[in-house]
């Protein structure tokens, strides 16, 4: 069982380690020092619920109707489309020195519940998160047979769970140094780049061009 496992395990670093809205959200989270390991444990909760429901057969996700998966689409291109203006608008106004007043909209508080939310919909609300996690986890799984798939769905969940805790770790040794006005900005830029880009690969396929 040993080769299903470590083979889950590869497949899941493989596709959660580009920059998604999840990872973004996780680095942004860890950088301002706010329920970072809430954010975290959300992270990893929500990708082994889909990693379970591609297992045990929601692979079949490929075959729902063709309106309800526009409808899915369309919703995560409108979240990472306004998620995308408002990292871009932090960019243009530019950041003071202190880190936690670069940008108004993060100094205040957050809840637990505020924080809960977010966690959530970016692990939800971006069809990758689900497509990639749910439907090629599920449908590689099925290539090792019963028990060989629920034993490759760990190695996938164990992935994810190693990535979202190294990230939160990174990010909160790095928040200890990133002080300069500069960092933050290409930060933003950068995820307002990455977000827009995902949106616009997303219609593209919405649109099948």
């Amino acid at each position: 069982m040993a080769p299903a496992f470590y083979a889950g395990l590869l497949l899941s670093l493989s596709l959660i380690m580009a920059l998604g809205p999840q990872n973004a959200h996780v680095i942004r989270m860890g950088l301002l020092g706010k329920h970072v390991w809430l954010t975290v444990g959300l992270c990893i909760a929500s990708d082994v619920a889909l990693i379970g429901l591609g297992v045990l057969g929601v692979a079949q996700l490929g075959d729902l109707s063709t309106t309800v998966k526009n409808i899915l689409v369309g919703g995560g291109i409108v979240f990472l489309l306004v998620y995308g203006t408002q990292a871009f608008q932090r960019f243009r106004s530019g950041a003071p020195v202190n880190p936690v007043a670069m940008n108004p909209q993060d100094s205040g508080p957050m809840t637990r519940r505020q924080a809960t939310l977010a966690a959530l919909a970016f692990a939800w609300l971006n069809p990758h998160a689900w497509l990639d996690t749910a439907v090629l986890i599920g449908t590689a799984s099925i290539a090792w047979g019963h028990p060989g798939n629920a034993v490759f769905g760990v190695g996938a969940a164990s992935g994810s769970a190693l990535w979202f805790v190294g990230l939160g770790l990174c990010v909160l040794g790095m928040g200890q140094r990133m002080q300069s006005p500069a960092a933050w900005r290409a930060l933003d830029g950068l995820v307002a780049l990455m977000m827009w880009g995902t949106a616009i690969t997303l219609g593209w396929d919405l649109l099948g061009l």
